[in-house]
């Protein structure tokens, strides 16, 4: 019995550290590149090693973190091909959640959708914007009963989200008022219980914003640090 108390102690303490983690990944705190000491963590939450790394492992899954043999862990980072690569996956991936999604929506998950849509709608605030959008998306495919499918989706938007709110800084206003009316044109198809017209208004809300992101980077030359919101 002491033995199953100890499991569920560092179980519980893991799930704390990788929670502290992945808000501050998802927030920015910690940005793609940056190391993460595992004695830090443990000093400044008051645990022990034990539970900072089993979070590690947690986040590792996620796409959050990334561990690096006797280098430790740290936050991906992206080239641009890669966050391409991303872009297009989620093209594909994200419009079949979507259709599958669809017909199994409650009358209460089309009010929560359109409450967020409104609220993403009213924002100014950056950080809000880029939660409630994630939220907006991830809840459309709550419906989808393909657990496999939707882990590999929130993965993808957890190694881009950094990117995304970097590009949004660049122009706030005008990205906001392409997102919103996009958002539109998918709650629409959602309301009428139109799959297809869902997967291809979805789909090019992502295509517009790989190509967007693309053009951006090759004029800047620069690699990926940035990425118009979908």
């Amino acid at each position: 019995m002491r033995q199953d108390d100890d499991a569920e102690t560092t179980m519980s303490a893991s799930e704390r550290v990788a929670a502290y983690l992945r808000t501050a990944i998802l927030e920015g705190t910690i940005a793609p590149g940056t190391r993460i000491r595992q004695e830090d963590i443990a000093e400044r939450l008051g645990a022990s090693r034990l539970p900072v790394r089993e979070a590690l492992r947690m986040l590792e899954l996620e796409g959050l973190t990334e561990l690096e043999v006797n280098k430790g862990a740290r936050v991906p980072t992206l080239d641009p091909g890669e966050f391409a690569l991303v872009y297009q996956m989620r093209e594909r991936l994200e419009p079949l959640a979507l259709t599958e999604s669809i017909p199994n929506l409650t009358a209460i998950d089309l009010q929560d959708l359109d409450g967020l849509q409104e609220q993403i709608a009213a924002t100014d605030d950056i950080v809000e914007f880029l939660r409630l959008d994630r939220e907006f998306h991830l809840r459309s495919y709550s419906g989808c009963q393909f657990a496999q499918l939707i882990t590999n989706i929130t993965r993808l938007w957890n190694t881009t989200q950094h990117y995304r709110r970097t590009f949004m800084l660049m122009g706030m206003e005008h990205r906001h008022q392409v997102v919103n009316a996009e958002h539109g044109l998918i709650l629409d198809a959602i309301h009428r219980r139109d799959a297809v017209d869902g997967e291809r208004y979805l789909s090019g809300h992502i295509r517009r914003t790989r190509i967007e992101l693309m053009s951006a980077l090759e004029q800047r030359g620069s690699t990926a640090t940035a990425v118009f919101p979908a």
